[in-house]
């Protein structure tokens, strides 16, 4: 299966999102900020990153930005998971280089078949 990072500052939203894919076999890399995850996926390779917005250090979109400038990261699936929802934030993601939005609280089947569809 693959390698996913999951970015949040919150342990608990962390272990519920590696929870989930480790369970549907995936591999993952936790990660506490963007710039933890910035560091690590430069490091080692993931297959896909989902990532909240809200973060100290370095939020959501910054770090979509970043990863989206390194040529290993340039169409790697990135997918936001995140208690924002409104459009303008949503579109700011897109510009960003986002490839999926996900609204928490997210269903574990919602995010494993989310994930399925982007990795192809």
């Amino acid at each position: 299966m693959a390698r996913i990072m999951a970015v949040d500052d919150s342990a608990s939203m962390r272990r519920m999102v590696a929870f989930t894919l480790t369970g549907a076999g995936h591999e993952v890399i936790e990660a506490e900020d963007g710039v933890v995850a910035f560091t690590a996926a430069k490091n080692q390779k993931v297959d896909l990153v989902v990532t909240d917005v809200n973060m100290p250090n370095m939020d959501g979109i910054t770090l979509v930005k970043e990863l989206r400038m390194l040529p290993a990261y340039r169409f790697t699936p990135i997918l936001v998971l995140t208690t924002e929802s409104s459009d303008a934030k949503k579109q700011e993601g897109r510009a960003a280089g986002a490839t999926g939005w996900i609204v928490k609280p997210f269903s574990p089947d919602q995010l494993i078949a989310t994930i399925r569809k982007v990795l192809g």
